[in-house]
């Protein structure tokens, strides 16, 4: 029994599990802190995934769109638009947006099979292709945004881990961290430092 497309439907959910875990217990202000020059927040990553779902599982299977919102944001011609959450949305309008993205292209996997048919007009290379290539991609996506989650989070109150069954890290107590900060800081000092004559050389 080839148990193909709920192998990579496991590894997307596991990757939405991270977004989630990640996105949740904030403050509607922490929740919209930049923490980058170009804009990277919380609510702004949730919102261009729920988008970015809809948008692959939908038109790009031939699927309509059935939330009005959703449907004006997929016709902008803005590659910004959906990392810009609108400030009359909370962030549990945001987050319940993610789980409604989910659910709808959960149901469009369920109905199709992975050599389905998809055209993403938006891509270069591959354009014709399948629903498996559209979950491969989105597993990617969600995965490298998740990354993003876990950067800004910990920036913003320190909360770490991939998920609460598994949170991924040592269980390292505050000191045994901090030791580590301190010592990682110290090498990237000295990287910094003019090299002894021949020193650091790996090809001598």
């Amino acid at each position: 029994m080839d148990n193909s497309k709920e192998l990579l439907r496991e590894y997307l959910n596991d990757a939405r599990d991270a977004v989630l875990y990640k996105a949740q217990g904030l403050s509607e202000q922490a929740a919209r802190t930049p923490l980058t020059p170009t804009g990277t927040h919380v609510l702004g990553v949730v919102h261009h995934l729920a988008i970015t779902e809809y948008g692959y599982f939908g038109p790009c299977l031939g699927r309509q769109v059935d939330n009005p919102y959703v449907q004006e944001l997929l016709e902008i011609d803005d590659p910004q638009a959906d990392f810009l959450p609108p400030a009359h949305l909370s962030a549990n309008d945001i987050i319940d947006l993610y789980r409604q993205a989910v659910d709808y292209c959960e149901a469009g996997i369920d109905s199709l099979p992975l050599d389905a048919p998809a055209e993403v007009p938006w891509w270069n290379r591959r354009r014709h292709t399948t629903l498996e290539q559209l979950m491969i991609h989105m597993i990617a996506e969600t995965s490298r945004h998740a990354g993003h989650l876990d950067i800004v989070r910990e920036q913003l109150d320190g909360f770490t881990g991939l998920r609460a069954q598994s949170p991924n890290l040592p269980p390292y107590s505050q000191d045994q961290w901090a030791a580590q900060y301190a010592a990682l800081s110290q090498i990237a000092k000295q990287s910094a430092a003019p090299a002894d004559q021949g020193q650091g050389n790996i090809s001598s």
